[in-house]
């Protein structure tokens, strides 16, 4: 059987009787080119039965047409589903994506970097907390972060704040003794801080008894479980009998304190009232569906991929504007009401 022939640049000139130069430009910049002309080529492919060299191309123009991803870890719900979605504008943007984990280890991230660019991509989406905004702004290549500190890059965030406020006045309409945020330590620049900051201040304009719980829970179920064990121990002694309303900054770890509960009573007692945040899949999946602040992930991976491509769009025109400052997308959250605060 004889082997079938690779297409080149020059049959397809020979079979349009356009030039290479016309034929190159209709890969690297179509727009050049008439409609008619862009037709011609186009048909000209099928029938030739053309298929693109993308190692080739990237020789030829040094687009690689990647970007790459660094994210925290995959034990919270919130990282797998939003890189789910990432992956998913591949059919809008055509960009395919390089991925690592850094694990919250600085140096490592570095590493991850270095070798990102390495492999030429033309842009990076950040969720890590690991490395200052600052120090990722004097790379060569448009950044975008997602729910990190982002005051030297651009970024989409949910608003966080009005997402502790939802949380609070959702406790509260259901007559809650006491409410109570399950939050870990972040300074006030990162993004999930406003959470702490909504439920506080909605306690406080409504003179409400709450209390703030913040404490390393670390990446994985192990430590996870040991943290929320000791709170809730903690909780059954100070609050014995008492409509506890429990705000917990994601739902992986309302989760966890939902098995908790159910271990100990056979149900979810009628004293405890429970919301997590993100509405990450695991949050609709558990024994009892958890009521739930719920972040937009599509709407951020979407939103962070198209600021990203715009900013590498921008970087490939022969005169390109740098922004003047960064741009800040903030995505507003939704409220999902379910068995863990409506069970009774």
């Amino acid at each position: 059987m004889k082997e079938k022939k690779n297409v080149t640049f020059n049959d397809i000139a020979d079979y349009t009787n356009f030039s290479k130069t016309t034929i190159s430009r209709y890969f690297n910049n179509p727009d050049s080119l008439t409609l008619k002309n862009q037709q011609i080529i186009s048909d000209a492919l099928v029938k030739l039965g053309y298929q693109e060299n993308k190692v080739a191309r990237i020789l030829a123009n040094g687009k690689t047409e990647f970007i790459g991803i660094i994210i925290p870890d995959l034990y919270y719900h919130f990282y797998s589903e939003i890189l789910n979605q990432i992956l998913s504008t591949y059919e809008v943007f055509n960009y395919k994506f390089l991925i690592f984990v850094g694990n919250k280890n600085e140096e490592t991230e570095r590493r991850y970097i270095q070798e990102l660019l390495a492999y030429k991509i033309e842009g990076m989406i950040i969720l890590s907390h690991t490395i200052s905004s600052k120090e990722l702004s004097g790379l060569s290549i448009p950044i975008v972060t997602i729910e990190r500190e982002d005051r030297y890059v651009c970024s989409v965030n949910t608003d966080n704040h009005m997402g502790g406020y939802q949380a609070a006045a959702l406790l509260a309409r259901h007559k809650c003794d006491i409410l109570i945020h399950i939050n870990s330590p972040a300074s006030e620049d990162v993004p999930a801080h406003g959470r702490l900051s909504g439920f506080s201040d909605f306690c406080r304009e409504n003179n409400l008894e709450y209390r703030i719980i913040q404490k390393e829970f670390g990446h994985d179920y192990k430590g996870s479980l040991v943290q929320l064990q000791a709170i809730l121990d903690d909780l059954e002694r100070l609050y014995p009998g008492q409509k506890k309303g429990i705000f917990i900054s994601s739902d992986t770890l309302a989760n966890v304190m939902l098995n908790l509960l159910i271990r100990k009573y056979g149900t979810l007692p009628e004293d405890y009232l429970l919301v997590g945040f993100d509405n990450s899949p695991i949050s609709r999946e558990a024994v009892l569906p958890i009521s739930t602040v719920g972040q937009q992930i599509d709407r951020l991976a979407y939103e962070a991929v198209r600021l990203l491509v715009e900013q590498m769009t921008e970087q490939k025109k022969r005169k390109p504007v740098s922004l003047d400052k960064p741009i800040h997308k903030i995505i507003p959250p939704i409220l999902f009401r379910r068995e863990t605060t409506e069970h009774s």
